[in-house]
C-alpha cells in the first residue's frame, strides 16, 4: 500500500506541531508553509475545515491512507463504546504503532518497515503486515536474528517513554500489548469528535 513520502517537516508545519516525531527543521520554522509564511493573514476556518485537518492530522500521525482509515472508523462505529475513542485506540492497537511505542523503532514509518521486513514477531510467530491488530495481553518481540540490527539496538537506546498500557524487557528485546489504552493514555493531540462529525455527514 502506498505511504505519503513528500516533506515531513512541511505538513508538520501545515498543523503547527511535530506529528512525525522530533523535527529540528519544524522547531526553526514552527509557522505555516508558503510563500509569505507566519506573515500571511488567514482567514477564520470553516467547520468543515477544521474537521478535514484533523482528520488528516489523524491520517498523518498514524500513517494511514483514507480508505483504511475510513475502514477502521467503520469498525470503530460498530463497536460498543464511543467512536472517538474506539478510532484511536484502534489506531494504537496497530502492530506498527506498538512497535514504535515500544521504543523498537524511532517512528511509525520506521516502525512500518521493520514490520514489512520480517523483524517482529507476535506470541512467536513472525507478522509482516503493519496493520495487524493486536489484542491485549499479545507478546511483541524482535525476531531472534534481528535482535543486533544497528537500527534496532539504537532506537532502543534513544527510547525513554514508558507506557502504562505496554511492558517491555530490554534483554529478551520483547514486550506485552498489556491492554488497550484508555483515552488519557493516547498521547496525541488530536480531537477525535471533529472526525467522527465528519464522517457522519
Amino acid at each position: 500500500m502506498a505511504r505519503y513520502t513528500g516533506p515531513k517537516t512541511k505538513v508538520a508545519r501545515k498543523f503547527g506541531e511535530a506529528i512525525f516525531g522530533e523535527d529540528k527543521s519544524f522547531e526553526k520554522r514552527n509557522y505555516p508553509p508558503g510563500q509569505h509564511g507566519n506573515a500571511r493573514k488567514r482567514g477564520k476556518r470553516s467547520e468543515y475545515a477544521i474537521q478535514l485537518m484533523e482528520k488528516q492530522k489523524a491520517k498523518y500521525t498514524y500513517g494511514i491512507l483514507e480508505r483504511q482509515f475510513r475502514n477502521i472508523f467503520k469498525s470503530a462505529r460498530a463497536a460498543q463504546g464511543i467512536t472517538g475513542e474506539v478510532l484511536l485506540q484502534l489506531c494504537e492497537s496497530r502492530l506498527d504503532n506498538v512497535v514504535y511505542r515500544m521504543g523498537i523503532a524511532p517512528s511509525r514509518s520506521a516502525a512500518r518497515q521493520l514490520v514489512s521486513h520480517r523483524h517482529i514477531t507476535v506470541n512467536g510467530e513472525l507478522v509482516n503486515i503493519p496493520s495487524y491488530q493486536l489484542k491485549a495481553g499479545d507478546v511483541v518481540a524482535v525476531r531472534e536474528k534481528s535482535k543486533s540490527l544497528d537500527a534496532i539496538t539504537r532506537s532502543l537506546a534513544n527510547s525513554s517513554q514508558v507506557y502504562e498500557w505496554i511492558t517491555w524487557n530490554d534483554d529478551t528485546k520483547q514486550g506485552t500489548y498489556v491492554s488497550v489504552p484508555a483515552r488519557i493514555q493516547i498521547p496525541e493531540n488530536i480531537n477525535e469528535q471533529f472526525i467522527v462529525e465528519l464522517y457522519s455527514k
